[in-house]
């Protein structure tokens, strides 16, 4: 749901109903994840997705019903033989869908007004839906923040501030709300378990948590061509990019428009002070000893996400015997993507930062980077797992 924030936000501030149908489970070869939604207001609008147009209709018809009854529904969708084009997973998988009212008097609008309007904000938030269970509790919501709110409607205890409730016990909105609150550290979305002893109400419990996080950073060394490629490229991934070169005649807002950030100092002293965390990328592309190597020294060090760094064959083996006599251990070297990117064949700006890009991806994904024409890899890394979806059981 909070993938479609921005346009849900506004419908809310325009007190629209809506319905919104949410993937809380997928199995096999499903085209979106957990988290991805399709919302219907009452005059038929429709934004967002939930397959690769499966089941779109199917699901259009059952967010009407919906917001026409005001129940809150959950629906499998899987392969069909016989009907496999009209609501069938054509693909093979297996989608579940809730799909809920938020309406005037919806229970749970509030609740979501506030994790939308959060999220459509760049904040960070975690909302947390009731996806398995008993009837009168499903779709209930619970929203996390990574700070303390003064909403009235808030409770504090040693969870954090949490907003709303799942209808049950308290012991089960503390539970959730940790549970919520350590996937948003992560920015994870995924589902909890909650044993039947966990949950309070005498069934067990699964609920979707889905947390919404300021876009990772990418950060490009080095203002040369191939940086002003890779800096559109790393945008259109949905990074907020920075741009980080010790020459000021190259290092500049004509030369790298679509950065969000265009600094002058040098690479290592940089990185010294500036925050990253496990999901930012790190593209070294001075190819410049006197850069490179006191910039990889500590860049290897941290515990981010990716570490890649331009170069020939010939500079690499150089940078390593370099790297290596100021203690960079062999642990260290092996995070380090050199040359950088995948072999496509790559000759221009940017053919080398889409393959740039398709490592960043492939390391993410934990795919392979071998064409899929004959592979007998899965497409979607994600998928076969999170048909259970989840990531750990509360007793």
């Amino acid at each position: 749901m909070l993938d479609i924030a921005d346009e849900l936000n506004r419908w809310v501030e325009q007190g629209r109903d809506f319905a919104v149908a949410t993937v809380v489970a997928v199995g096999g070869s499903a085209p979106r994840q957990p988290g991805a939604a399709l919302a219907v207001d009452s005059e038929g609008t429709a934004i967002g997705s939930v397959s690769g147009g499966c089941v779109e209709g199917a699901v259009y018809e059952l967010c009407l019903q919906s917001l026409e009854d005001g129940e809150t529904v959950l629906e499998r969708f899987g392969y069909s033989d016989d009907d496999a084009f009209a609501v069938g997973l054509t693909c093979g998988g297996i989608i579940d869908i809730l799909v809920t009212p938020v309406r005037a008097d919806s229970a749970a609008r509030p609740v979501l007004a506030a994790a939308l309007a959060a999220a459509s904000a760049g904040d960070a938030a975690a909302v947390a839906r009731v996806t398995s269970g008993p009837a009168e509790l499903l779709g209930r919501a619970l929203l996390v923040r990574t700070t303390d709110t003064t909403d009235t409607t808030d409770t504090t205890d040693a969870a954090g501030a949490y907003e709303g409730g799942l209808g049950g016990h308290p012991e089960l909105d503390r539970t959730v709300a940790g549970e919520a609150r350590a996937l948003l550290d992560a920015g994870r979305t995924a589902t909890v378990e909650i044993g039947a002893d966990g949950s309070r109400c005498g069934q067990p419990l699964v609920v979707l948590v889905e947390s919404s996080v300021p876009p990772p950073r990418m950060i490009v060394f080095g203002a040369i061509d191939f940086a002003s490629a890779l800096v559109r490229m790393g945008k259109f991934l949905g990074y907020h990019v920075t741009v980080c070169d010790a020459r000021p005649v190259f290092a500049t807002p004509t030369r790298f428009p679509d950065a969000d950030e265009i600094v002058v100092d040098w690479p290592h002293r940089y990185l010294e002070r500036t925050e990253v965390d496990g999901r930012t990328v790190l593209c070294v592309l001075t190819h410049d000893a006197k850069f490179d190597v006191p910039l990889l020294q500590l860049a290897l060090r941290l515990p981010v996400a990716y570490v890649g760094a331009m170069g020939s064959r010939r500079t690499h083996e150089d940078r390593n015997v370099r790297l290596r006599d100021v203690g960079v251990t062999e642990i260290e070297l092996a995070r380090l993507r050199s040359p950088i990117g995948l072999d496509l064949g790559a000759r221009t700006p940017e053919e080398t930062a889409l393959s740039i890009a398709a490592e960043i991806v492939a390391n993410r994904r934990g795919g392979t980077g071998i064409s899929l024409t004959g592979a007998h890899t899965p497409i979607h890394h994600d998928g076969s797992r999170e048909l259970s979806g989840r990531i750990g059981s509360v007793a």
